[in-house]
C-alpha cells in the first residue's frame, strides 16, 4: 500500500523548468545532452540536491529536484554559465541561450509530486518523440524500470508509489498540465536581460526616432523582442519605441 500522503511544502522539492531563448533549440547533438547531464551529477554533488526526475526536450528542459545545501538560485546560478560557456564555446556563438532566469513551482503534496513525476517522464511521448517514455535516451524514464542511471533519485518516488507497477504508472494516459509551456503564460525578460538583448539587436545606445526610423523596417524585431519575453511597457522604456507602434507591430504578427 502506499503509505499516507504528507505535506511537502517545506521539503524543497521543486519543478524547475528552463526553456531556449525564443524557444530556439538547446541540444542540437546527443554531446549536448550529455554534456548538460554531467554538469547536473557534477554540481549535484557539490550542492547536495536530489534529482528525483529530468527530461531535456529539444528546446526546454524539465527536472524534479530537490535543493539540499544551497537554495535553487544558487543552483542554477552554477549549471546555466557553465553550460552556457561550454555551449558559446563549441557553437562558436556568443550571447544568451536560455530565455532569463528558470521558472520553478513548489511540489507541496505526494500526489503532486506523482502527478509531476508523470508529467515530466511523459513529455516526449506527448510531444511525438517515442513511443513510449522509456524509449527516450534523455531521461529519467529508464532510471525507473532499470533502477537507477548513476544521477537520479528514485527512493522517494518508489516509496510514494507503492505496490504500483512502474511500467503501468509511466504508460498511464493523462492530461497532466505542470508548468506547461502555454498554460504557464509567457517569460517576461528582467529589464537588464531586456536593454541587453535590444543593444545587441539595435545598438547599445540606440533610442527611437521618429524622424530617422522607418517603423515598417522595426515591425520583425519588435515581434522577437516580444516573443523573446520583453513587455510592452519594459521594450517602450529602453528603446523609445511607442506603445502604439509595438502593439501594431504585434497585431500584424497575429
Amino acid at each position: 500500500m502506499p503509505r499516507k500522503s504528507r505535506i511537502l511544502g517545506d521539503s524543497g522539492i521543486y519543478h524547475v523548468m528552463l526553456r531556449g531563448i525564443n524557444r530556439n533549440t538547446i541540444f542540437l547533438e546527443g554531446n549536448d545532452y550529455h554534456y548538460f547531464l554531467t554538469l547536473l551529477k557534477r554540481f549535484k554533488a557539490k550542492s547536495r540536491f536530489k534529482l528525483h526526475a529530468y527530461c531535456l526536450m529539444p528546446n526546454h528542459i524539465h527536472l524534479l529536484i530537490e535543493s539540499g545545501d544551497e537554495p535553487l538560485a544558487t543552483i542554477f546560478q552554477r549549471i546555466g554559465p557553465a553550460f552556457v560557456y561550454w555551449y558559446n564555446q563549441k557553437y562558436q556563438r556568443v550571447g544568451h541561450l536560455f530565455q532569463d532566469r528558470f521558472r520553478s513551482e513548489v511540489v507541496d503534496s505526494d500526489p503532486y509530486f506523482i502527478t509531476v513525476l508523470r508529467y515530466i517522464l511523459q513529455n516526449p511521448v506527448k510531444a511525438g518523440l517515442c513511443e513510449w517514455a522509456e524509449d527516450y535516451a534523455f531521461s529519467s524514464a529508464r532510471a525507473y524500470l532499470t533502477g537507477g542511471d548513476g544521477i537520479t533519485d528514485t527512493d522517494f518516488a518508489r516509496d510514494v508509489l507503492g505496490e504500483t507497477d512502474i511500467k503501468t504508472f509511466l504508460h498511464q494516459e493523462s492530461e497532466d498540465k505542470c508548468l506547461d509551456l502555454q498554460a504557464a503564460g509567457p517569460f517576461k525578460l528582467t529589464d537588464q536581460a531586456a536593454r541587453q538583448l535590444v543593444g545587441e539587436a539595435l545598438g547599445a545606445d540606440y533610442f527611437y526616432d521618429p524622424q530617422a526610423d522607418m517603423p515598417e523596417a522595426l515591425f520583425p524585431l519588435i515581434r522577437d523582442f516580444l516573443n523573446a519575453g520583453i513587455s510592452v511597457r519594459t521594450l517602450n522604456k529602453i528603446s523609445g519605441i511607442p506603445k502604439s507602434l509595438i502593439e501594431k507591430a504585434a497585431r500584424k504578427a497575429e
